[in-house]
């Protein structure tokens, strides 16, 4: 059969790094529209607003401890020979305030985080303490001199009012959460979820839910790629798999591109007759980004845009499709919501044993991290082929092994991307 223009091009794609493909991405991967939302819902959303302390926290002089409430003064001579006792005027437990004012010869019975009352400079730890009752009135004995200030949280102590508490792309934990709360933020701006389409393509493709038939593999990508786009932040929307027909791709991409804020499809990239994604990319429908990036597993990694809206067209091999959504897709959900760490965290670590493979481009090898005596190993995955999917549930990195002509020996330094569930 003769070769047209098309099948040459096929073969001699311009391979990227993945940074530079990462930049182009980039200019699309612009925050996206907001909502409200009640605070109890927003853990693990991003916030699209920036957070400042309407009042100063605490708000009040808050008691470390419980004991009691003293001037300080009161106890200049003191001593395990000389007790100075007081009169215990009023007890303060939490969410309550005393209308009484603490007075020379006096102190009040205070609770831990009640609000000291005024005239108390101090707070003296129960165990320090002696009680009686004496002519009628219950007193308190002091036996050791306590600093002015002591066992008291000062008005303001964490954060001052008008302090920024958070600003716009913070994901929202139980940390932010408590600090919402005490702030009485209980409806909360956050940046709504980008709405993503997943689908395969591929003849051999079968349901989950239907039995093997030979020659057909069950399409596990898009399930996967649908986890990996809830833990990204976005919103998942599985469609139906498209068999190796150009046309039908070619309709289907166009119609969710209007539909979706973004789209990936898995599997059709490569350079064979029935890789319709690959040539759908090469046509007039989309502006094509790239199609090959210097990257092992998952080179043929492709990206295209259509009215300002991205086409993520990743590798059908689950190894493969697994990282060219972490380097290129995770990072563009990432930046719609606002975050200011789109890109997985890097991290550098000891090779823990040879890496054999070699190769022109750059190797994302799936791995585990290992802390021994305070160092961090990387232990890279037995079989980290790029059609090998089992063992993407036992990695927590990534390792990057550099171009190379000869194995990268253990002891080596390398670089790790963290993945999500990472120990570290």
């Amino acid at each position: 059969m003769k070769q047209t223009n098309d099948d040459f091009d096929k073969f001699h794609r311009k391979p990227l790094q993945v940074s530079h493909a990462q930049k182009l991405l980039a200019a699309y991967g612009k925050p996206g529209p907001v909502e409200q939302i009640a605070l109890e819902e927003s853990h693990n959303r991003y916030l699209a607003e920036e957070i400042k302390a309407p009042h100063p926290f605490p708000r009040f002089r808050r008691s470390g401890m419980d004991g009691y409430a003293v001037r300080a003064e009161d106890t200049s001579g003191c001593s395990s020979e000389h007790v100075v006792w007081l009169d215990v005027i009023d007890e303060v437990p939490c969410g309550f305030v005393s209308d009484k004012e603490v007075t020379p010869g006096t102190a009040m019975r205070i609770m831990t985080g009640a609000q000291v009352p005024e005239g108390a400079n101090a707070v003296v730890m129960l165990e320090m303490t002696e009680q009686r009752e004496y002519e009628g009135s219950i007193q308190v004995g002091l036996k050791r001199k306590i600093e002015t200030g002591k066992n008291i949280t000062p008005i303001g102590f964490e954060v001052d009012e008008g302090e920024v508490l958070m600003l716009p792309g913070r994901r929202i934990q139980a940390g932010e959460i408590s600090v919402l709360a005490s702030f009485g933020v209980h409806q909360v701006t956050v940046y709504q979820k980008p709405r993503i389409a997943i689908f395969s393509t591929g003849s051999e493709l079968l349901t989950v839910e239907e039995p093997l038939q030979p020659g057909k593999i069950r399409n596990s990508n898009t399930y996967m790629l649908a986890s990996q786009v809830r833990e990204a932040g976005g919103e998942p929307y599985i469609l139906e798999a498209v068999m190796d027909d150009l046309a039908l791709a070619k309709a289907k991409v166009e119609r969710a591109l209007q539909e979706y804020d973004a789209v990936i499809t898995s599997g059709g990239v490569s350079v064979g007759d029935y890789d319709i994604m690959g040539d759908f990319v090469r046509s007039d429908s989309v502006d094509m980004l790239y199609n090959k990036i210097a990257m092992r597993p998952g080179s043929v990694t492709t990206a295209a845009v259509k009215d300002g809206k991205l086409l993520f067209a990743l590798s059908g091999n689950p190894g493969a499709c697994f990282v060219g959504f972490e380097l290129f897709v995770r990072p563009f959900i990432q930046q719609t919501l606002g975050s200011d760490k789109p890109y997985l965290t890097e991290w550098t670590a000891v090779l823990a044993q040879d890496y054999t493979k070699v190769n022109a481009f750059t190797r994302f090898v799936r791995g585990r991290l290992d802390a021994r005596d305070g160092i961090l190993y990387a232990v890279p995955a037995k079989v980290d082929e790029s059609s090998v999917m089992v063992t993407i549930k036992d990695s927590d990195c990534l390792i990057v092994i550099p171009p190379a002509k000869e194995k990268t020996p253990a002891g080596s330094k390398v670089k790790v991307l963290m993945l999500k569930g990472s120990p570290l």
